[in-house]
């Protein structure tokens, strides 16, 4: 079913929109799970959860990318979920990983944000440094940081090692930390 179709059965509030949604996303949100937490129920969890949340969100909210949206649902649950479970715990060294890789990026973007800047300008900026990454480069950032593969994962994937992984992610986050600087974006 398309995605308009199925925002159109939540504004409705037909309970058959979680069923369509689940049918289409499940796997999707599965796997953006699952990549945080290594855990099969846990991951199911929140995959639940996330049609919970989804369905209180719509409406008012109308996503102009479902898959996005539900994405963004779902790895908030799972990361929530993750600082539940190692509250008292060492995380586990992958997340904790990443965890500083994407203080980084949140450093240069929230806490270096000129006030004039609006939210729709910083989309805008990203949206530019991604188009103009080449297709393998863009992969390799958003498999890192927005479904959180780990590097091995996306060394086997692209068929390189893990340190030019991390090379490429190095390269990646200092050009967007230029554009940034560039467009005024940084302190």
């Amino acid at each position: 079913m398309e995605d308009g179709k199925i925002i159109e059965l939540f504004f409705r509030r037909e309970e058959r929109a979680i069923r369509e949604l689940s049918a289409k996303y499940q796997p999707y949100c599965f796997k953006i799970a699952w990549n945080i937490l290594n855990n099969k129920e846990d991951s199911e969890e929140c995959v639940n959860d996330t049609w919970l949340s989804v369905w209180s969100a719509i409406p008012p909210d109308r996503p102009s990318i479902l898959a996005a949206f539900v994405g963004k649902i779902t790895r908030g649950h799972a990361i929530d979920c993750l600082r539940k479970k190692y509250a008292a715990k060492r995380m586990d060294m992958h997340i904790t990983y990443i965890e500083q890789e994407t203080e980084i990026i949140d450093k240069m973007i929230s806490h270096s944000l000129d006030d004039a800047i609006a939210e729709k300008e910083l989309i805008r900026i990203i949206n530019e440094f991604l188009r103009s990454l080449s297709e393998a480069d863009r992969d390799i950032f958003l498999r890192r940081y927005w479904y959180l593969d780990k590097e091995a994962d996306i060394a086997r994937r692209h068929g390189k090692t893990v340190n030019g992984i991390k090379m490429n992610l190095h390269r990646s986050r200092k050009k967007l930390y230029k554009i940034l600087k560039a467009e005024g974006s940084l302190l």
